[in-house]
């Protein structure tokens, strides 16, 4: 982990969106910088790509849940 310095007016936006979107802001900033550079390794992607190719990619959290 370490120390990330932005500008006030980002940190401001950050941190609305945090709220909108139930995570934390440092989570946030997260998914915000991880969507950026999968943007920029896949120029071709659109944001909906990105997200269908991630959520395609992750663990199902139910699996083995349901099962029992």
């Amino acid at each position: 982990m370490g120390i990330v310095k932005i500008d006030d007016g980002l940190h401001e936006e950050v941190r609305r969106a945090s709220g909108v979107m139930c995570r934390s802001i440092n989570a946030q900033a997260e998914f915000w910088m991880k969507i950026g550079m999968l943007a920029e390794a896949n120029p071709t992607l659109s944001f909906v790509e990105i997200i269908r190719m991630q959520r395609a990619a992750a663990p199902d959290p139910l699996a083995g849940v349901l099962a029992a």
